[in-house]
């Protein structure tokens, strides 16, 4: 029952924080400052790419940073759920009975379509965990490489979800938070979705974390062989992580679905796969908040780059105009360099396994989790 009502605290405190912050979105949006919006549609649209980018470094801690494991199929388990969600949706909504196109007519197909979406992931998890048990390492990154791939390539020859050229015409998210009546137009009506999820998202992987679980998982990662001999069931826990990262990375994948209003297989490719792992590598193995703030920087450095290079003026300096038009072509090199600089500075990442809480910032103790040899001789 404390369980229940804890849940149902976090839930009601996390709709009050998402009507909040996008109350103040909408406000800043209505703004300018020295001629320009303080907050454009653009902007927005990065706000959103951000908090999919956090859902899914988050949910792949748990299998990379957490249990050891070293998976490359995140972007086919997003793929799964993506593409599940979308189509019940669509076929739901766009049919020839559709439902009232009330709020709470169309409330119940979203979230069935995102935790179907969930669900398949989460059964592709299971599928990709059970056969890589006794791998480890490079092997098991082949193992999930493939497994990306292979749905991918499934993908592209249905033709019920448009094969290579795409899935068109899904339905956007509808606006659900009462303080922001009005909300804001097409794709920015998924920005509460978004945020509620990433609180979401947070908070399960963190209980799991503190868990009696979550410390089965970090002995595996430590030392597999000593987790076993201390009765430690080793396949049931990595294949149990598998399936709870590949869920929350398919709901993941339906946001991003309900965001743009349309799929393309090539997005979820084995470079987005990669892009994750980078995220959670920059900012942190084994740290939540070192996730959240990968993926931040690395989502968000490529476009404030791109600003940066048409904020050219005839009042600046002849040589910053030049220089600012040099960095569409630099844009990835720069962003490349910095990657090479974070490994070679501080390979445990930006925050190493230190996480964010409050206890620390008023100087309390509070238990942190076992180091790794690696991370103890940074």
């Amino acid at each position: 029952m404390n369980t229940l009502l804890r849940i149902l605290a976090w839930l009601g405190a996390s709709i009050v924080a998402v009507t909040i912050v996008e109350s103040i979105l909408k406000s800043l949006k209505n703004y300018q400052i020295m001629g320009s919006d303080i907050i454009t549609d653009y902007g927005l649209n990065i706000i959103c790419l951000m908090g999919i980018s956090i859902s899914l470094a988050v949910s792949l801690q748990l299998i990379n940073g957490y249990t050891g494991q070293f998976s490359l199929g995140h972007a086919g388990f997003m793929a799964v759920g993506g593409y599940v969600a979308a189509f019940i949706t669509k076929s739901t909504l766009t049919g020839a009975n559709p439902p009232d196109q009330s709020l709470l007519g169309t409330l119940p197909v979203y979230i069935f379509a995102l935790c179907a979406g969930a669900l398949a992931a989460a059964i592709a998890g299971l599928i990709v965990g059970i056969p890589s048990l006794r791998l480890k390492g490079d092997y098991l990154a082949i193992v999930t490489l493939g497994f990306g791939e292979i749905i991918r390539l499934v993908i592209e020859n249905i033709e019920a979800v448009g094969g290579p050229r795409g899935y068109i015409g899904i339905p956007k998210f509808p606006k659900w938070t009462w303080l922001s009546a009005g909300g804001f137009e097409g794709t920015f009506s998924s920005l509460s979705w978004i945020f509620l999820f990433i609180i979401i998202t947070i908070i399960v992987v963190h209980n799991i974390v503190e868990s009696s679980f979550g410390r089965s998982l970090v002995a595996i990662r430590d030392n597999e062989i000593a987790a076993e001999a201390m009765g430690i069931d080793t396949s049931f826990y990595k294949v149990l992580a598998f399936t709870i990262s590949a869920a929350l990375a398919g709901f993941a994948g339906g946001l991003y679905a309900h965001l743009y209003g349309q799929l393309v297989p090539n997005t979820f490719n084995f470079v987005r796969s990669v892009e994750i792992i980078i995220m959670i590598v920059f900012g942190g193995m084994g740290s939540i908040t070192g996730a959240v703030l990968g993926a931040i920087i690395l989502t968000g450095l490529p476009e404030w780059l791109r600003i940066m290079a048409g904020l050219r003026s005839d009042s600046l300096p002849s040589w910053i105009n030049k220089s600012l038009g040099y960095l569409p072509d630099l844009r990835m090199i720069i962003y490349s360099s910095l990657l090479i600089l974070i490994m070679l500075v501080r390979p445990q990442g930006i925050l190493g396994n230190y996480e964010f809480s409050l206890s620390k910032l008023l100087g309390k103790s509070s238990k942190n989790l076992p180091k790794t040899t690696e991370e103890k001789k940074a």
